[in-house]
């Protein structure tokens, strides 16, 4: 039977270095105990999918053991908004808890409660990839925090947050695979160089057919590439061919790039950087993806 924590404390919930900013200035250490129709869902929640077979599992252990983590909340006009925890409290609603404990932590701040929420998610390997990917770009997208700040604040390498976003740009069907677990977000990272949703959706149906590695996938989707990049080379349209190209490796790469081919053969590739920073993360997607991450 699946046991709701390992851990009793909220060093299960937060990393130390956040726990101790919130025992330090904005939540208080001490747990309390809340009516459980007083508690309201994050809209901020990153996680979108539940597990019906885990969220019963939990609902069985919570009848045997209680809840042995307690929601982090805040406090608003007499009630309490979810910042983490949403697993526990459908659980708990369906053992039949009047009550759930909490700590309550002061983060009004819509950003810092979905970065609190992403935390406690991933510390507890509740989120898929793409919850992932999702959350991280909220935090990118809405709140203004650069990936290397999303980077610090997860407790992860800029490259696999970098990598994890890029997620985003393939097909809907490609993430629903992932999220289904048809493939893994490794199959998914090699996918994103097809820059077209239909070249993505037709690799997949290989993959999946075929029961294709991650590795077999990138070399795959290299010869896709490859093979495309030959036929253009080879079609009196170069300028455009090197537009397709240019386009193709500033979505993989997320940076300017200028292909400058020669009709004799070859050419140029130069990939445009802003700073020392962004050479380095430059770098870092390169390698992460050379090492199979």
């Amino acid at each position: 039977m699946a046991t709701d924590d390992s851990s009793h404390g909220s060093d299960s919930l937060i990393p130390s270095g956040v726990l101790s900013q919130m025992r330090g200035s904005s939540a208080s250490s001490a747990y309390r105990v809340v009516p459980i129709d007083l508690v309201e869902v994050n809209a901020e929640q990153p996680r979108a999918v539940f597990d019906d077979e885990a969220l019963s599992a939990l609902t069985e252990s919570i009848v045997a053991h209680g809840i042995l983590s307690p929601l982090v909340v805040r406090k608003d006009r007499g009630r309490y908004v979810l910042i983490a925890g949403e697993r526990r409290l459908r659980a708990a609603a369906l053992a039949g808890l009047q009550e759930v404990p909490v700590v309550v932590h002061r983060a009004h701040q819509p950003a810092r409660q979905l970065e609190l929420a992403l935390v406690e998610n991933l510390l507890r390997d509740d989120l898929d990839s793409v919850e992932e990917a999702r959350g991280f770009a909220r935090l990118i997208d809405v709140y203004g925090y650069t990936q290397a700040q999303v980077a610090q604040a997860m407790g992860k390498k800029r490259a696999t947050v970098a990598n994890t976003v890029r997620l985003l740009k393939l097909a809907p069907r490609v993430l629903e695979a992932i999220q289904s677990k048809e493939i893994s977000s490794g199959h998914g990272r090699a996918l994103v160089a097809l820059s077209e949703f239909v070249e993505q959706r037709r690799v997949l149906a290989q993959v999946v057919r075929q029961g294709l590695t991650v590795r077999a996938t990138e070399r795959l989707v290299a010869q896709q590439v490859t093979s495309r990049s030959r036929a253009a080379s080879k079609s009196p349209a170069l300028e455009d061919s090197a537009e397709r190209v240019e386009g193709l490796l500033e979505r993989s790469l997320g940076t300017k790039v200028s292909l400058r081919p020669r009709r004799s053969g070859g050419g140029r590739l130069v990939i445009d950087y802003a700073d020392q920073e962004h050479l380095t993360q430059l770098v870092d997607i390169l390698q992460d993806r050379e090492e199979g991450a």
